[in-house]
């Protein structure tokens, strides 16, 4: 294996890895900073596809208290109250920043301001936007500003494969895998980032950037550090059905709803009034996902098994002028989203759980740094449209500053050489077997993932899926794939695989362990929440076992009022 030498590695390089690049190298230019992109930079992962906006708090009468509140309620009040303040406060800046130093271009109203549209299960107008293409625009600045930083150096088509620890077990760098050349390379660095963002591509249906595979979660768990509410998987409630397409599944965003459209069955009814009456389609995600399902299994979906939605209303030259970017997609598939409805179903979109951290970014490990999607504790049991980029931008921003910071007083580190070559032995060892059927193994994955640990969940349907995820790592371990290890694309999908059974291993069991149904998390034999003090499902590693247990939720800076009528209404703690 050859190795290399840096002061800063970041693993991942959407909004959280470019974000913490950029910060931290013009805080020190003297700093040799790595940044490993699985894909192509600026190109790959999922900032990019982010289509809606990024909630920020600019004008009253929005309020950094009412952004809080908003994102504790719909994160059903088990959300890290600090990082959620941390959130709130810090992303203004941070859009800001995105403009005047990085260069991007947000939407103006006739006024001349940022443009801030409504976004569901928000009190206020507070998603900007560039746009129904923001992602595009903050991944393009983003990247040309990387790609001017002379300490910063991209090791693009490169996968992480383990973090490398020292025998004191803090962090010193990690394995990665060049997938062109098929070379290991083992990157050592005095602090390391994980930002890899999540990815639930177990599941049948989703509209995550297909190179996921929940990769930083497997790393994580492997490394021994403790994850938080891994049971919380985001449903879109609408993503395109396209039959027959590896498209079905992709977002129509959700400004389509904030703007006014209308979702009905297959009976051309709003089916919203059944179960949130008051906000209809303006819900949040987890319930209008969660009914979108429910009316599909209930025989009132569409001919191909969604419901519609329709923004034909609003009139086509409104639809075409505010939602280019969407309606071009829909024709690309023989669909007019200005002139008349268009199929969508729910898909999954987004990990809530992932690695405890503090609001500078610090882990349980010494020298490992995480945010964005790899993280668990913002988002809760909900994550409102448009907090997802706020919250990779925000936190990468910050993991920059106080890593530069903390390299100052850490030494370098020597890897465990030995647990490295056992990593790389054990990836290498499908190549070249005959056995087993991997795409079948991947199908049966998805299958179940979305059958029994999906929507709708109970204890009957977890633990079976509990044995059929056994039964299908049992199954892995055997299976082979052709050729060798340049420009393997089948090798890579059985490491795909094999992160996905880790993290859906987590879902599951922490799945079994909440015991109430809350937010995306909807338990068909507990259908309703707690009685219990809120918590937190918290899982770690211990050898070769899992251990799992529950964690009280600390109200540090508000609680909900549960005397008043609405479960969501809450009191300010002092």
């Amino acid at each position: 294996m050859d190795e290399l030498d840096l002061d800063l590695l970041i693993l991942g390089a959407g909004g959280a890895g470019l974000c913490a690049a950029l910060h931290a190298a013009d805080a020190s230019p003297r700093l040799r900073i790595g940044i490993v992109v699985k894909g192509l930079l600026g190109r790959a992962g999922c900032t990019r596809m982010v289509q809606g906006g990024y909630n920020a708090v600019l004008t009253p009468p929005d309020s950094l208290q009412a952004h809080l509140l908003d994102t504790l309620k719909g994160g059903g009040f088990i959300n890290d109250q600090e990082l959620v303040w941390t959130l709130v406060t810090e992303a203004p800046g941070r859009v800001l920043e995105l403009e005047s130093r990085y260069g991007c271009l947000f939407d103006r109203g006739t006024d001349g301001h940022i443009h801030q549209k409504p976004f569901a299960g928000q009190t206020h107008d507070r998603t900007i936007h560039k746009g129904d293409l923001t992602g595009i625009e903050i991944m393009n600045r983003l990247s040309e500003q990387v790609a001017v930083r002379a300490n910063v150096r991209a090791f693009e088509e490169c996968r992480a494969m383990e973090l490398a620890l020292d025998p004191d077990g803090r962090c010193a760098g990690a394995l990665v895998l060049d997938q062109r050349s098929g070379r290991f390379l083992v990157l050592r660095a005095r602090a390391t980032l994980l930002a890899m963002g999540g990815g639930p591509t177990m599941y049948r249906i989703f509209a995550c950037s297909a190179d996921k595979a929940s990769d930083g979660i497997a790393l994580a768990w492997r490394a021994g550090l403790t994850l938080r509410d891994m049971e919380m998987i985001q449903f879109h409630p609408t993503g395109l059905v396209i039959p027959g397409s590896l498209m079905t599944g992709a977002l129509l965003e959700e400004g389509l709803r904030g703007a006014g459209g209308h979702l009905k069955n297959g009976r051309d009814e709003r089916f919203m009034a059944r179960y949130d009456a008051s906000r209809m389609e303006r819900s949040t995600r987890d319930l209008v996902a969660r009914a979108s399902f429910l009316e599909i299994q209930a025989g009132r979906g569409t001919p191909n098994g969604g419901v519609w939605i329709d923004v034909s209303h609003l009139g086509a030259d409104v639809v075409e002028r505010s939602f280019r970017g969407m309606v071009r997609r829909c024709r690309d598939f023989g669909r007019d989203l200005a002139r008349g409805p268009v199929e969508v179903g729910p898909t999954a979109h987004f990990m809530m759980g992932g690695v405890v951290i503090d609001p500078a970014c610090r882990t349980s490990v010494e020298g490992l740094f995480a945010a964005g999607e790899d993280t668990g504790g913002v988002h809760g049991a909900n994550r409102l449209g448009g907090n997802g980029v706020a919250e990779s931008t925000v936190f990468g921003g910050i993991a920059g500053d106080v890593m530069a910071d903390a390299v100052v007083d850490l030494s370098e580190r020597r890897h465990d050489a030995g647990a490295l070559e056992r990593v790389v032995r054990a990836a290498q060892a499908p190549l070249g077997r005959t056995d087993g059927d991997l795409y079948a193994l991947q199908r049966r994955l998805r299958d179940v993932m979305w059958e029994h640990a999906g929507l709708v969940r109970d204890a009957s349907g977890l633990t079976a899926a509990q044995g059929a995820i056994e039964e299908i790592g049992h199954r892995l371990e055997t299976t082979g794939v052709p050729g060798g290890p340049v420009l393997n694309l089948a090798w890579h999908d059985w490491l795909n695989v094999h992160s996905q059974l880790t993290a859906s291993r987590l879902i599951i069991a922490s799945a079994l362990q909440r015991t109430e149904s809350r937010g995306a998390h909807w338990r068909d034999d507990f259908p309703a929440p707690g009685r219990e003090p809120l918590y937190s499902v918290r899982a770690r590693r211990s050898g070769d076992d899992l251990t799992i247990w529950r964690e009280p939720v600390a109200l540090t800076r508000a609680r909900p009022d549960t005397s008043a009528p609405r479960p969501e209404a809450v009191e300010i703690g002092d």
